[in-house]
């Protein structure tokens, strides 16, 4: 029992990871209806930028607020310069310029800080501690306490705030939301310069277990299941998205990858996504669209 709750508690933890990038997913989808692809070369990015500005001797926290800077103004320049002249356009118009804004970020941060791997320490001690007989990884607790920091600013945000409101509208209705005088391209470089700061965490937390090297862009894929299970209009469903997804994957690759001759932790998420969109199309989380036809 003890193992089964080790395998659980470590599988619960790694998915926080996942709903860190799917957050990015959530706040764009939220606002605009647009399923930004780019999020992870966003969190390539991030990682790129914050280490290379330490390697040209910035300090740890000047560094932090610098990235954080930079990462704002990308979302914003990535709203007015990409998707802005887009509005109106079919959503796979939308789609197809969030791919080829990926391939644009990966190239701008390769040919700016080069394309080595390179190693993140943010001085959090990775060796397991003991908490009633459980191992837990105190680096996964650190990602679990950023992630709910993270959504319970980003919730309160939606809810009580003024722009927050404005963003419901938008994300409810467009036109509505601009009849009664709010601007629209306004809260979209909100939402983008959001969707740059959770790419900077992501990144940060992803560079540092990984290593900040191009396969980071690969971890958007993992999203996508997490997205599907928790829906894509909810940030509470992000988070609930990525437990099931790390404890899934986590449980299956131990309890039944031996049936399989093992390695089922990459391809177990996406079953469970396709078993989630047959049943529930919308997630677990998602708003029902009603459309007349």
């Amino acid at each position: 029992m003890l193992f089964f709750i080790e395998v659980l508690v470590g599988g619960l933890l790694a998915g926080v990871m996942y709903s860190l990038v799917a957050l990015g997913f959530v706040l764009i989808y939220k606002a605009s209806g647009v399923l930004n692809f780019a999020q992870g070369s966003l969190v390539l990015f991030a990682a790129l930028t914050f280490v290379g500005l330490m390697e040209k001797g910035l300090p740890f926290w000047a560094a932090l607020i610098a990235a954080f800077i930079i990462m704002i103004i990308v979302g914003v320049l990535t709203e007015r310069i990409v998707l802005r002249p887009l509005v109106n356009q079919p959503p796979i118009t939308l789609f197809m310029a969030t791919i080829g804004l990926s391939i644009l970020i990966e190239g701008i941060g390769q040919l700016i800080w080069g394309a080595q791997v390179r190693g993140l320490d943010l001085g959090i001690n990775d060796i397991p501690r003991e908490f009633f007989g459980v191992l837990i990884s105190q680096f996964d607790l650190f990602a679990a306490g950023c992630a709910a920091i993270l959504v319970i600013v980003l919730s309160l945000v939606f809810n009580y705030t003024r722009i927050g409101r404005a963003l419901r509208a938008v994300a409810d209705d467009h036109q509505a939301a601009m009849s009664v005088g709010i601007p629209l391209k306004d809260v979209w470089a909100v939402v983008w310069a959001a969707a740059g700061f959770v790419a900077l965490v992501a990144g940060l937390l992803w560079g540092s277990r990984l290593g900040v090297q191009f396969a980071l862009t690969l971890v958007v894929l993992k999203a996508l299941p997490v997205l599907l299970i928790g829906g894509f209009t909810s940030i509470p469903g992000a988070i609930v998205g990525g437990l099931i997804v790390g404890a899934g994957e986590k449980l299956a690759e131990v309890y039944i990858g031996p049936f399989f001759g093992g390695g089922i932790e990459n391809w177990f998420p996406y079953v469970l996504g396709l078993i989630f969109l047959l049943i529930r199309p919308d997630g677990l989380f998602g708003e029902k669209h009603i459309q007349r036809v």
